[in-house]
């Protein structure tokens, strides 16, 4: 709704439809009814009336928009205009309220109606009509999962929500478009994802752990259970001695029966007092040695420190206590308890939020050396592990990368691509590997005791402002590289960092 000076009148985007290329003829009649009239103040025809529509793999052109005019005007200023030429067109009217009540005539918002004018004229060109219900493209058959959920976080499609999908050799975005029929909408598809400026949403509905991530957890909830009941040295013989056992006799009651009576009673309790789920996940792994034996002892050959994030803190907390510590040979382990808030959708509702969840940071304390303070780290072992093995102009492209030339843009002239960079895309990482200035270093084989690790540490005197900022800087980097639709591999990599749901 716009006013006018004196705020007397209201001037709104009323919708007229006139038949199939009649559009000119009834724009060249507003205008000119325009010029006598001072409250009709813009009128406007989408300049893209086709577009491309793709059924059964090929693509043809087809109306849009036709027959569509939008005026900005008072209600009487129309009214006047199409009693004066009644064969012209007629203006939409919402659907009939069954309560009798006068129906109104379809507005459109100024706010709507400006994103849609930016949609039109930059993008109607590019995206493609889709035949198939929106809903369709939620999964990857193929790759046998769903498809990742973006929100375009810039430009004229700011706000839309879609999928990342494959078509052919080009990852595209599909989203809808709402009608101005009451929920009416399109399915469409634009061709280059990688243009848009996108963040990742978690899908609540249809994200799942994956097989590696699953198994990780599982392993990672025993050591966890393990490490908190003082086993120390013994915690891995007795991780393949507890999933060995359960390869042939898949009952955790039986299991923590057999713990009891060799006097493993703290074990068997925090094992009986497991979740459903983190107890199918621990069944599943075992059903996984049982088919590939040996496969427990190849993976978790070596224990230092479990991965930064995880869901299970291992050592039992207090109500209210949100920090514990687990004393280890070379090192003291610090649990922090740290809630992580994501952006979600949920596709069934088609609606998103936010979601918070708590995960348990691990984070190592090494003795005062008295001369720098203490020193803390986290394991980002096969993290930075891959990371240090990327050299030369591919390291420099990977952390410093700003933008590159992507070909002439609508306008004439070059169009730059923001790279997919730890600078663009990861800022807080791209400041610990780039700026000698930023108190957390990511460090190549560590010395731990008689073990290495590929870490991020800190050093310092204040031992909890250390721990602070170890713990806010790993997260920032977790929730940075989780979100961006760009750093896909290095997502995989996050997984044996964070150990997400």
């Amino acid at each position: 709704m716009i006013s006018d000076k004196t705020n007397h009148v209201d001037y709104r985007w009323y919708v007229v439809r006139t038949r199939p290329r009649q559009e000119r003829k009834l724009v060249e009649l507003l205008e000119q009814y325009k010029a006598k009239s001072k409250n009709i103040l813009e009128i406007y025809a989408p300049t893209h009336t086709t577009v491309n529509v793709c059924s059964n793999g090929d693509e043809r052109q087809a109306p849009l928009f036709a027959g569509i005019v939008f005026v900005l005007a008072t209600q009487k200023s129309l009214m006047d205009f199409m009693k004066e030429h009644p064969d012209s067109g007629g203006v939409q009217y919402e659907r009939k309220n069954e309560r009798g009540e006068r129906t109104p005539m379809r507005v459109i918002p100024e706010e709507q109606m400006r994103a849609f004018r930016d949609y039109n004229e930059n993008y109607a060109d590019k995206v493609i009509v889709l035949e198939r219900p929106y809903t369709d493209y939620a999964f990857n058959a193929k790759a046998g999962e769903p498809n990742e959920i973006v929100r375009v976080i810039d430009g004229p499609l700011a706000g839309c929500e879609g999928y990342i999908c494959r078509f052919r050799r080009e990852r595209r975005l599909v989203f809808q478009v709402r009608g101005f029929e009451p929920g009416s909408s399109l399915t469409v598809s634009y061709p280059n994802v990688w243009d848009l400026h996108v963040v990742r949403l978690h899908n609540t509905a249809n994200d799942r752990l994956s097989v590696g991530t699953e198994k990780g957890r599982a392993a990672d909830i025993l050591i966890g259970f393990l490490q908190g009941c003082g086993y120390g040295g013994r915690t891995l013989p007795m991780l393949y001695g507890i999933l060995e056992r359960l390869a042939v006799k898949p009952s955790l009651v039986s299991l923590c029966k057999d713990l009891h009576k060799k006097g493993e009673a703290a074990l068997s309790m925090r094992l009986a007092q497991m979740s459903g789920s983190d107890a199918e996940l621990i069944l599943n792994l075992a059903r996984y040695e049982h088919d590939n034996p040996g496969y427990v002892r190849a993976a978790w050959s070596k224990l230092v420190l479990r991965p930064f994030l995880t869901p299970t803190a291992g050592v039992e907390m207090e109500n209210g206590q949100a920090e514990a510590e687990i004393r280890h040979q070379s090192f003291t382990e610090i649990v922090r308890r740290t809630d992580i808030t994501e952006e979600v959708y949920d596709p069934a509702k088609e609606n998103d939020g936010s979601a918070t969840t708590t995960y348990f940071a691990h984070i190592g304390l090494l003795p005062d050396t008295g001369k720098d303070g203490f020193t803390l780290f986290a394991n980002w072992n096969d993290f930075l592990h891959e990371y240090f093995l990327t050299g030369g102009k591919a390291n420099e492209k990977l952390v410093g990368g700003t933008a590159q030339n992507a070909g002439e843009g609508k306008t004439g002239g070059s169009k730059e691509k923001l790279v997919e960079s730890f600078r663009n895309y990861a800022p807080t990482l791209y400041k610990v590997l780039a700026e000698t200035g930023s108190a957390v270093k990511a460090v190549p084989d560590f010395p731990i005791g008689e073990d290495t690790l590929n870490v991020m540490a800190i050093t310092g005197a204040d031992l909890e402002h250390a721990k602070d900022e170890l713990i806010r800087t790993c997260v920032s980097i977790c929730q940075e590289i989780n979100a961006s639709a760009h750093l896909a591999v290095w997502r995989r990599y996050l997984r044996t960092v964070w150990l997400h749901v």
